[in-house]
């Protein structure tokens, strides 16, 4: 990968499809990272109440999206919920799963991370005119979104 010359000039070789979106997710990883450290929050517990925002999900749902296990997943909810970030509830159609949604302080802080995220990676993005960047927006929205279901 490329991260500039051996005398510290910058680099202007275009990079690879690879290249470009490892750097990309570096520089989006830092992003969540700075962000979370405000907050005493680590990547893994950001993405948990971005999740939360807007939902109240069952635990083994919330573990596949993101991609924990059970024992990880509890853990994971049982320190947000010792934070007052998140409460877990009965299932009202399940009385084996357990639902976890956020609380107002959870919220509260959800809200302005995401606040702080978004203008974080708008300051990324700021060298992009506005065809640029509806441009990049719609091939990242086909590289993350799921592969069509063929019947």
């Amino acid at each position: 990968m490329s991260t500039g010359s051996p005398l510290g000039l910058p680099d202007t070789r275009p990079l690879g499809p690879v290249d470009a979106l490892v750097q990309l997710s570096f520089l989006v990883q830092g992003v969540l990272s700075a962000a979370g450290a405000e907050h005493d929050l680590s990547v893994t517990q950001i993405r948990l109440l971005g999740v939360l925002r807007d939902r109240q999900v069952g635990m083994l749902e919330l573990g596949r999206h993101l991609g924990l296990d059970k024992s990880s997943m509890t853990g994971l909810v049982s320190r947000a919920e010792k934070r007052g970030l998140v409460r877990r509830s009965p299932s009202p159609h399940d009385g084996r799963a357990v639902l976890v949604s956020l609380t107002a302080d959870g919220s509260r802080l959800a809200d302005q991370g995401t606040a702080e995220i978004a203008r974080r990676v708008t300051e990324l993005t700021a060298r992009l005119g506005d065809a640029e960047l509806a441009q990049l927006t719609r091939h990242l929205t086909t590289l993350v979104r799921p592969w069509p279901q063929t019947p």
